[in-house]
């Protein structure tokens, strides 16, 4: 069994060196940064089993990369156990640490026995949560080289405004679609097409996608808006 990775984003040489070494003497691969950016970067490609950040870093704050992670749509990102360091002891930036989704916070200067206990306890809650359901898989596959797109398993008979218009709403599928906005992407700028148009193709495709699965209807339409992929069919 490998083990646990730590990351540990730390700008002071001393402190760094001293959490590093108690954190690898308890037999923990530690990786130690100095930049936030660097830091996001090593996350990204390979989450670590706990991060260790500072607040208070050269090019940034621990803090907005916390942001970002909790943010992310990646659940290991979102769920990542984070522990947060800072020389600031008050009370605000504790608060404001944990609001934005650190799981501890530790002030300046601390026991490295405690570090220790403090990422050990996030191992072991972490170990008991329940691992992240995946995504549903999406029931659109597009082809672009062919100009065509299979729906839960089978290729569409399209025209090519239908192509288009499909094409356009699966390129951002979280999106609420204006018409006017549809007739740029897929009839072009100088179109004397109208909103009516946008809407007879919606309901042509509509029609075809139905015929696929009956009863269920994967382009959503928000009155007043204009149309987006229905949640169950992002995938």
């Amino acid at each position: 069994m490998s083990a646990p990775a730590v990351l540990l984003l730390e700008d002071d040489p001393a402190i760094a060196a001293t959490a590093a070494f108690a954190l690898r003497r308890e037999g923990w691969a530690v990786t130690q940064v100095l930049l936030v950016r660097e830091a996001e970067r090593l996350i990204r490609a390979e989450p670590p089993a706990v991060a260790i950040f500072d607040i208070g870093l050269p090019d940034g704050s621990g803090l907005e990369l916390c942001r970002r992670l909790r943010q992310d749509a990646d659940p290991r990102l979102a769920a990542l156990p984070l522990l947060m360091l800072s020389a600031r002891s008050e009370e605000i930036d504790r608060v404001l640490g944990l609001e934005l989704g650190a799981d501890d916070y530790m002030a300046k200067p601390f026991s490295p026995r405690e570090l220790v206990a403090r990422v050990r306890a996030l191992l072991r809650r972490a170990a008991l949560a329940p691992a992240a359901a995946p995504p549903p898989a999406s029931p659109f596959e597009l082809d672009e080289a062919g100009m065509r797109i299979r729906y839960a398993g089978r290729w569409l008979a399209l025209t090519r405004l239908e192509y288009g218009l499909l094409r356009a709403l699966l390129a951002a599928p979280t999106r609420i679609h204006s018409r006017e906005s549809l007739l740029r992407a897929v009839w072009g700028e100088a179109s004397d097409a109208s909103d009516r148009t946008v809407d007879t193709h919606v309901k042509t495709l509509r029609a075809k996608l139905r015929e696929v699965t009956p009863g269920r209807d994967p382009i959503a339409t928000y009155r007043g808006q204009g149309y987006g992929i229905a949640d169950d069919s992002r995938g």
